[in-house]
This record gives structure tokens, C-alpha cells and sequence, in this order.
């Protein structure tokens, strides 16, 4: 239990850090960071598919595609500060609200009853179970996914190749 207060430190530090961060490479890196840390948590529930595919696509894949996205902005150009007195406010009063929400909907919360070592099933994160409940009761939704993906990558793939002669904008 120890471990995972350790981590729950960790992520809620880096989280800050994406935050408060005034260069966006290093805001970037610290997201990354925080999204290793939720893997973490993954792992510690038992849930090694997701903890995989948390790291492989979103640490992964959207990270490199932010990192190029800033890489690829002119940041020498100076911004005009656009923190008003109004935008702090609105963000401390959205910020102590949510604050509010978590702290009264964790003193309601009844943990004797989420955890419970008698319908406790060591394999409920694993792969195997996973795909058994999406290829069993799921496989329509599953197909039809898979058919707009299709779909989605034919059309990138047609809106990104040129033809002879065509002008670019």
C-alpha cells in the first residue's frame, strides 16, 4: 500500500509540473511522465492490457504526434499574456469546485464494500478475459469499430496522396 501512495505522489507531482511547466517541451515530458505513472496504477490493479495500451498509445503514439505539433510552432514569437484576473478566478473557483466534488464523493465512498476478498478474481485485467467478453458479447460493436477504422484510414490515405499536377495551397 505503501507503493502506491508513493505513485499517487509521483503522478499528482507531475501532473502539477504539466501544469505549472513554462516550457511546453518539458510540459510534454512530464505528461509523458504522468501518463508512465497511471500505467503504474494499472499494474497495480491488475491490468496489464490496459497498462500497455495507456503506454503504447498514449505515451506513445499522441505524445510524438504533441512533441512534433510544438517542435513544428514558431514559439520565438512573443504571445500577448493572456492570464486576466478574470481567467484566475474562474480557474480557482473551477478548481475549488472540483476539489469539493472529490473530497465529498470520497468520504461517501464505502471501500468495504468495493474490495470485497471473497468475489475477489485475479484474472479480471488479463487479456484472455478481455477478449473472451469482446469477441462474446460484444463482437458487433467490435466489427463495426473495426470497419470505421478501415474506413478512416482509406480516406486519410486519399486525402494525403497527390496527384500529378495538383497544386498545393
Amino acid at each position: 500500500m505503501n507503493f502506491w501512495y508513493f505513485l499517487t505522489a509521483l503522478t499528482l507531482l507531475s501532473a502539477l509540473m504539466v501544469v505549472l511547466s513554462k516550457n511546453p517541451i518539458h510540459s510534454v515530458l512530464y505528461l509523458v511522465f504522468t501518463f508512465f505513472c497511471i500505467s503504474g496504477h494499472y499494474v497495480l490493479l491488475n491490468a496489464q492490457f490496459l497498462m500497455v495500451v495507456n503506454i503504447v498509445v498514449y505515451a506513445g503514439a499522441i505524445m510524438v504526434l504533441f512533441l512534433f505539433v510544438i517542435m513544428m510552432m514558431d514559439l520565438s514569437v512573443n504571445m500577448p499574456d493572456s492570464k486576466t484576473t478574470v481567467t484566475k478566478l474562474a480557474g480557482a473557483i473551477l478548481g475549488g469546485t472540483l476539489l469539493v466534488i472529490v473530497v465529498a464523493a470520497s468520504r461517501k465512498m464505502n471501500l468495504s464494500e468495493v474490495v470485497n476478498p471473497n468475489t475477489f478474481n485475479s484474472q479480471t485485467g488479463m487479456v484472455e478475459g478481455l477478449g473472451k467478453i469482446l469477441y462474446r458479447d460484444y463482437v458487433l460493436p467490435f466489427e463495426l469499430i473495426s470497419v470505421l477504422f478501415f474506413v478512416a484510414m482509406v480516406g486519410a490515405v486519399m486525402l494525403g496522396k497527390r496527384e500529378a499536377g495538383e497544386r498545393n495551397f
